[in-house]
């Protein structure tokens, strides 16, 4: 039987799962990578060590289904996060900046008092704001090359985590350096989300020449082979690479304006698919979803911060492992607590750089169990959040799709449904990003089409919207605007 394999490169871990052609998952495995902390708000890793993460999980995956036959790969990746790298050879010549990387904050202040955020926000679709990989691109540059003599010649290149990794196949295989992929580039604040092409502009703005950019290339397209990472994989090509949160929406089926999910990991990402020229709240940014023919398909989404880092943190707090930490949280009550976890500023719909992290309503009567339920409860508040803004954008939003690790809490899931007035639906595949990409890239070894897509099997469990979720619903949602507010050191009391 053929089977695709298919890479999630992340934050924390690099997974690899072999899908077979029914769509199970038939054997998966994971190797860790490290991030450093160079100094306060600064996040970056060792590229090197991702690669090495690469061959670790697809080796670990091979050996237990020895000799099975691979007709595909796809890699779905960690976004935003951002490095430069040799052209010859795909050499990395910086640590990736993450993400989570704050370093750039004054240089977007600096570009924001210029009066850059019109002409960012209706370019790129995106707010200003150091998530995006154009401020790490510029600063990297001006670090390395700041008078970009090597940038202009195309000695180097800078981009995404997905471009770097696609360019070392390329490099071991004797093909181009394979380009990066537009829902990927969509994340670099540089591209014109319209066109799906980069912008002049956004370049100039930011000073990153367009010869250090790699070309933009579709979702579905061949590049290159796998065998830089197996023996195994020598003349299977990488079919299919989509950005990590993309590939969740794709997984779970979603293939209308309406459709939304929720992935929830060390943040979280809401996202929907949306009609060209969709009305957009300006707490949600405009992005591409994916590109599989005949060109890009928009998307809106809004970006959290902390969700999953908001448990691990309270966990630390009291020294309890993360699992001992959520189970007592998911059995208490915030009690009139709310904790807003802007420990880097806060994301969308606010976007607010220099909003401050908080525990409002505390009283005598606080204790461990009501500070754990309230960080539980800060993530179904930060996701009801965004999507009120997306119900202002999309209309038809029947109910929620949601993946991810703290997903998996029943508590959360039906604070969630209370908070949204709507199911919460609840995908069980752990894997979901992996899961996606490998559907991708076995569209374009011929495996399935997209219509058979839909029919694949899918572990789905539906929360209901609690019958007694009115009034409790008010009161939370409402000293939630008011603590948000305060943290935002905003006056009000919220709506």
């Amino acid at each position: 039987m053929d089977h695709v394999l298919a890479i999630d490169q992340g934050t924390s871990a690099t997974k690899c799962v072999l899908v077979d052609a029914r769509g199970g998952i038939v054997a998966k495995a994971a190797a860790p990578v490290g991030e450093r902390y160079p100094a306060p708000g600064w996040v970056e890793q060792d590229a090197d060590e991702i690669w090495h993460s690469l061959r670790a999980a697809v080796a670990h995956c091979l050996a237990q289904r020895d000799g099975v036959r691979v007709v595909a790969i796809g890699l779905s990746t960690q976004r935003e996060s951002a490095l430069l790298w040799q052209h010859e050879g795909a050499k990395a010549l910086t640590p990736l900046l993450s993400w989570q990387d704050r370093r750039t904050v004054e240089l977007r202040d600096r570009l924001a008092a210029e009066g850059a955020e019109p002409l960012v926000r209706a370019r790129s679709g995106l707010p200003l704001d150091p998530m995006f990989s154009a401020l790490k691109i510029r600063w990297l540059l001006d670090r390395l090359d700041p008078e970009r003599r090597a940038a202009r010649s195309g000695a180097l290149r800078a981009g995404t985590i997905d471009a770097w990794l696609i360019a070392r196949l390329g490099s071991h295989s004797g093909g181009d350096d394979g380009g990066i992929e537009v829902g990927n580039a969509s994340r670099t604040q540089l591209l014109d989300v319209q066109r799906g092409s980069w912008d002049d502009d956004l370049l100039r703005l930011f000073n990153v020449p367009r010869a250090a950019m790699p070309a933009v290339r579709p979702s579905l397209a061949r590049r290159g082979d796998g065998a830089a990472l197996h023996p195994a994989l020598a003349g299977v090509p990488v079919q299919a690479v989509m950005a990590d949160s993309h590939a969740a929406l794709f997984a779970h089926g979603a293939h209308a304006p309406g459709d939304v999910k929720a992935t929830m990991g060390t943040g979280a990402s809401v996202m929907g698919l949306a009609h060209d020229g969709a009305h957009v709240h300006p707490g949600l940014c405009r992005t591409i979803a994916w590109d599989v023919g005949p060109g890009p398909l928009p998307a809106l989404e809004g970006n959290i911060r902390s969700a999953g880092a908001t448990l691990r943190w309270a966990a630390d707090l009291f020294g309890l492992e993360p699992e001992v930490a959520a189970a007592e949280a998911a059995g208490a009550e915030a009690a009139g607590l709310c904790l807003v976890p802007a420990f880097s500023g806060l994301g969308a719909p606010y976007w607010d750089a220099h909003a401050v992290g908080l525990i409002s309503g505390l009283t005598l009567a606080t204790g461990r169990a009501q500070i754990l339920a309230a960080a539980l409860d800060s993530i179904a508040h930060q996701v009801a959040d965004v999507l009120d803004a997306m119900d202002a954008s999309v209309s038809g939003v029947q109910r929620l799709l949601l993946d991810g690790g703290p997903s998996r809490n029943p508590t959360l899931r039906a604070l969630l449904a209370a908070y949204i007035g709507r199911p919460v639906v609840h995908c069980a595949d752990v894997e979901l990003s992996a899961l996606g990409v490998a559907h991708l890239a076995g569209v374009g070894a011929g495996l399935w089409d997209l219509p058979a897509l839909c029919e694949l099997p899918r572990a789905q469990q539906t929360t209901p919207v609690p019958a007694d979720a009115g009034p409790a619903r008010r009161d939370a949602r409402r000293a939630w605007a008011s603590a948000v507010a305060r943290a935002r050191l905003q006056p009000g009391t919220g709506a």
